[in-house]
């Protein structure tokens, strides 16, 4: 299955001015907005004694590993969920419809704030509800920076060229997604979900090119004793 896209321009997602503008995010924004915070959060949570450095080892990397499973899920069930009616087809293509038409578009690479910060707000009240913020907000600080993580290795793919085996497969992972298999390979911070979930694109068998035609060679002349005497 193809989807039609534009290579290294971008279009109008909105009519309205304000939610245009809102559509549109640096790069940057996500890490260094989330991060401080989420530092800050981790050190108020310690130095107040409402966690410890082992819950933060043990639930920090929990966090991360759900972040890895939202996105995955994200991914597939909802960013390529596009429905039967107008209202449906009207989220999906604002989701994520955009994205694959317009892959190059640079400002909308990552999630804008008027998504993250109500979820991630959202989230964190949630966990923080259960009661038991020693776990929660390790675990909250680990959610967040898989996130982070994902929407910069996402940009990364888009716009700058690996120098690594490991980044040159995620890219390659990554771009199948795009221009061959958009139904495969949904695995966008790491490869290995789609391999667990055998939702990975099969990879395609170099194909080597027929090796040319090469003039028939003449006869050699006769060699040996037998040749000399004549």
């Amino acid at each position: 299955m193809g989807r039609a896209y534009v290579r290294y321009q971008s279009g109008r997602m909105f009519e309205n001015a304000f939610m245009e503008a809102a559509s549109k995010l640096h790069p940057a924004v996500p890490f260094f907005l989330y991060i401080p915070l989420t530092l800050g959060l981790l050190v108020w949570g310690l130095s107040g004694g409402r966690t410890t450095v082992g819950r933060a080892l043990l639930f920090i990397p929990l966090g991360l590993l759900t972040w890895v499973l939202m996105e995955y899920c994200i991914h597939r069930f909802f960013f390529h969920w596009e429905g039967k009616g107008r209202l449906t087809q009207r989220v999906h293509e604002i989701a994520h419809g955009y994205h694959h038409k317009y892959p190059d578009d640079a400002q909308r690479l990552v999630m804008p704030l008027i998504v993250t910060v109500p979820l991630s707000s959202l989230i964190g009240g949630a966990l923080w509800w259960v009661g038991r913020p020693a776990e929660m907000l390790p675990y909250f600080v680990g959610i967040v920076w898989g996130y982070v993580t994902y929407d910069t290795l996402h940009w990364a793919t888009h716009h700058r060229t690996p120098r690594t085996a490991w980044g040159r497969a995620l890219r390659a992972h990554h771009m199948a997604h795009h221009f061959a298999t958009p139904d495969r390979n949904f695995g966008i911070s790491n490869r290995w979900m789609d391999k667990l979930m055998g939702s990975g694109a099969p990879r395609r068998k170099a194909v080597r090119p027929p090796a040319p035609a090469h003039p028939s060679t003449p006869p050699r002349s006769p060699q040996g004793p037998a040749a000399a005497g004549r």
